[in-house]
């Protein structure tokens, strides 16, 4: 018969003594070390250090984890979402100034900028797996903070002022970066740096809170942020962009408030985020105890693992793994088209440039709906393919019917397409990203395949950034 145990058993279970497995400290062990025996689990206490003993009919009280999720919940998922929002928000900015005039301020022409989309991925493919590493040693609650006050800065840089002196155009002390093509290119490449490793490391550090079957539901809930900011962003422009006759284009408000809030942000996350579920202040003992239990139950063969580069590595020695980097790639075209380029095929409906950011909102809301009801579906039902297809089927269609409509004649029809264009890449990322965090037990490799997996999605913005150019719209019909 199932033993069930409350939290407040936990404080004193077996202590195991003279055995070969509790000589020292579990978490110097490698994973492939055995900790199961026959009659149950061997485990390091979270609070006292001492290597205890797990019963094999060992069960965790429902009550008991309902009440630590909901502190998790409040804790931790709403600041991520926040991060997560700000991090979109200055990500995704350069669509909505271009349709206030970006191109012309900078006087940009032909590819330039198309050239400063795709430079973003670069750096962006290329630092995430060291940050997401210095995220694993460091922990992603100091870290995150850190990366989300950098990409802060660097949206703030782009703000600058160019004053006419005599009939030149002159720097003056007003100016910080961005006065041309070169200068918002650089910024570009840094911003790409200090976001590359931010959703992979936050996938992560869900993982160590939250059980599997409780994964994919909160992920939507942090990942319906960027649609919110995409939505928001929309909002936010439509506002900023009737600020007139001021030194300042217009669409340079935008980069300040975006930039200040996130930098002001980061420093309340650094202070906010606990580092883990063991020294979270906010948590009794017995559920210090309660948290790391159910991690190492039902996420992680060992709980706060030290990282070891040679052992994570070998995450790609299964085949499975490439497989899953196919995906990724097939994901990221359609997805980052989307997240690019939605104000500028909005605009092809001939709508005022105020009109086009304020019409961009009800697709992004409708895909983060969409997000919410598959991927708390996913987790009821413990199924996460036939998600992730059906989220590809709407993305399909959403482009095959923009591609074939006559936009001038059906408009309505052609709008309707961008509701399934949002709806269907909003939630494959999530559901596919859970999918294989679910399972991989060790956090090493884990930490790692994700941190390749979702800057190689991103990469393929790459490729939308380059096929999609707006000059080539009069060959289509």
């Amino acid at each position: 018969m199932t033993n069930k145990r409350s939290a407040s058993d936990y404080s004193d279970p077996e202590l195991l003594k003279g055995s070969e497995i509790i000589t020292g400290s579990l978490r110097n062990r490698s994973a492939s070390e055995a900790k199961a025996t026959q009659d149950g689990v061997i485990v390091e206490d979270p609070v006292t250090g001492d290597v205890r003993k797990l019963s094999a009919d060992f069960v965790l009280d429902p009550a008991a984890e309902r009440k630590l999720v909901w502190k998790f919940d409040i804790r931790i998922l709403p600041t991520l979402a926040v991060m997560y929002l700000c991090n979109a928000l200055d990500k995704g900015n350069l669509g909505n100034a271009k349709t206030a005039g970006l191109e012309k301020t900078l006087k940009l022409h032909g590819s330039q900028y198309n050239l400063i989309l795709s430079i973003f991925f670069i750096p962006y493919v290329l630092t995430a797996p060291f940050l997401a590493m210095l995220g694993k040693k460091y922990g992603p609650s100091r870290v995150l903070p850190c990366m989300m006050m950098c990409f802060g800065f660097m949206t703030l840089m782009t703000v600058n002022t160019i004053l006419p002196q005599g009939n030149k155009l002159e720097l003056t002390s007003r100016q910080v970066a961005a006065f041309n093509f070169s200068g918002l290119m650089a910024l570009r490449w840094f911003l790409g740096m200090a976001e590359s490793a931010f959703f992979p490391l936050v996938i992560y550090y869900q993982t160590t809170f939250y059980r599997r079957g409780e994964l994919a539901r909160r992920l939507a809930i942090f990942y319906a942020a960027s649609n919110i900011a995409n939505a928001f962003s929309g909002l936010l422009s439509f506002g900023v962009f009737h600020i007139n006759n001021t030194s300042l284009a217009s669409w340079r408000y935008l980069f300040i408030i975006e930039g200040s809030a996130t930098m002001l942000f980061a420093v309340f996350a650094y202070w906010y985020l606990p580092y883990s579920a063991a020294t979270a202040r906010f948590l009794t003992d017995e559920e210090k105890r309660l948290a790391f239990y159910r991690i190492q139950i039902d996420s992680s063969s060992i709980v706060n693992e030290p990282f070891v580069f040679k052992e994570a590595v070998q995450i790609f020695k299964h085949p499975t793994s490439w497989c899953i980097l196919v995906i990724e790639m097939c994901l990221g075209v359609p997805l980052q088209s989307v997240s690019l380029f939605l104000p500028v095929i909005v605009k092809a409906f001939n709508f005022t440039t105020v009109k086009t950011n304020l019409y961009t909102v009800a697709p992004n809301i409708t895909g983060a709906v969409m997000l919410l009801i598959l991927a708390f579906s996913s987790d009821l039902t413990r199924l996460r393919f036939p998600f992730v297809a059906l989220s590809f089927a709407f993305t399909m269609v959403g482009f095959i019917i923009f591609a074939c409509v006559d936009i001038q004649n059906q408009l309505h029809v052609a709008y309707f397409s961008c509701f399934l264009m949002v709806s269907g890449t909003s939630a494959p990322s999530v559901i596919l990203d859970t999918w294989f965090n679910n399972n991989i037990a060790n956090e090493n490799k884990r930490v790692v395949l994700t941190s390749v997996g979702i800057p190689l999605a991103n990469m393929m913005g790459l490729v939308s950034s380059r096929e999609v150019r707006w000059e080539r719209r009069c060959i289509y019909p």
